[in-house]
């Protein structure tokens, strides 16, 4: 296991911004940066021993200061949808930026995290290579009430798991719900059209959204529609049904409500390229996954690294996170919501495996949050 600090390079406004590269005895890398803490680039081998950067990102720091398609952003305080850009909290009603169709919030708003350098420290833990970002957001920040005491942790172990620890606490009643906007192509970040990958999410459920991309606050069943991926199959086998929540954003882009959730660490999704035999598993504490398919990336975006072009349907994300708008939702949403001085703690797992034949198992496995509970130690 190893660690790397190296200057990334300088912004506009004269910051310099630092890249932290993690690597492990396998050879796999993972490398992040200080701003807006993104996870830059993810180095696995594929069944032959071959390695590719399997997650987007970009070569120049200042691409990420405004990071069009949040590429491995961190996402905060509040990730996805929060409808007509308010929400309500012991009777006070807060209001957010509109940066969705105007009338709604998505991912908290115009001033989004990756503006801000955070604070990056190093270190070796017993799970792996650790490299932690911090930052103490001010009471109002985005609309969002509350100082927020806010660290996030990305841990390379030598499974090539990438652990990503959330804690946060705030001095106020607030919301609290961050995530990861990585962008996966396993068989390379520069390698194109991502309707190959096999695909399994553990949801018997979803939530419906309307034409604007905001949940209905139904729970809909996955049975009989393409939103069906409780058996794996390939992202492009359904994307373009004549089905109306696939049509209404262009393919995936909802939330599915992942099985029997308790707020332990439980495997949420799997993705799986035939091609290069590469696979990734991913786990959560949180009770939703947002699987988003790229239906958005556009041919005219910032070129990626090595002038990649991230175009529609290039890559795929898979978001823990607390369900959409669930803070305008019914008392049966599980809420964002915590008390001042109430600790927001939470984990997302990123297990990539190279598989050497073609089984499939362990569908319905789970773990408890000991795994994860290394990293403290």
């Amino acid at each position: 296991m190893s660690t790397e600090v190296k200057k990334f390079g300088t912004l506009k406004d004269g910051r310099d911004i630092s890249l932290y590269i993690l690597k492990n005895e396998n050879g796999t890398e993972a490398s992040f940066t200080d701003l807006g803490a993104a996870w830059v680039s993810m180095m696995v081998k594929d069944r032959e021993g071959n390695f590719a950067d399997v997650v987007f990102g970009y070569d120049d720091p200042e691409i990420y200061f405004n990071n069009p398609n949040s590429c491995g952003e961190t996402i905060g305080r509040c990730a996805n949808r929060t409808s007509n850009a308010k929400f309500t909290l012991d009777g006070k009603e807060y209001e957010l930026g509109k940066n969705q169709n105007g009338l709604h919030n998505r991912h908290s708003g115009p001033e989004k995290w990756c503006k801000v350098r955070f604070t990056g420290e190093v270190e070796e833990t017993k799970l792996g290579s650790r490299v932690s970002f911090h930052y103490i957001f001010p009471d109002g920040y985005q609309g969002f009430p509350g100082n927020l005491d806010f660290t996030v942790s990305y841990t390379l172990a030598e499974d090539d798991s990438l652990t990503i620890e959330y804690n946060a606490v705030a001095d106020k009643k607030t919301i609290i719900n961050p995530t990861n906007h990585a962008y996966f192509n396993l068989r390379g970040h520069n390698a194109g059209d991502i309707s190959g990958h096999l695909v399994w999410i553990n949801a018997d459920y979803y939530t419906p959204t309307d034409a604007e991309s905001i949940p209905t606050g139904e729970l809909a069943d996955v049975v009989g529609t393409p939103m069906d991926f409780t058996l794996q199959k390939p992202i492009g086998q359904d994307i373009d049904a004549d089905f109306e929540q696939l049509k209404l954003v262009g393919g995936y882009d909802h939330n599915w409500c992942i099985n029997r959730w308790d707020g332990t660490l439980r495997l949420a999704a799997k993705a799986k390229d035939p091609e290069s035999g590469r696979k990734l598993k991913v786990y959560t504490t949180l009770p939703g996954v947002q699987f988003y398919t790229g239906n958005g990336l556009k041919d005219d975006a910032p070129k990626g690294k090595g002038g990649a072009d991230y175009s529609r349907r290039t890559g795929f994300c898979f978001e823990g996170q607390y369900w959409p708008d669930a803070v305008n939702k019914g008392e049966d949403w599980p809420k964002p919501v915590f008390e001042a001085g109430e600790p927001y703690h939470h984990y997302i797992v990123y297990k990539f495996v190279t598989r050497m034949d073609e089984t499939d198992e362990d569908e319905d496995e789970s773990l408890t949050a000991d795994q994860a509970k290394e990293n403290e130690a």
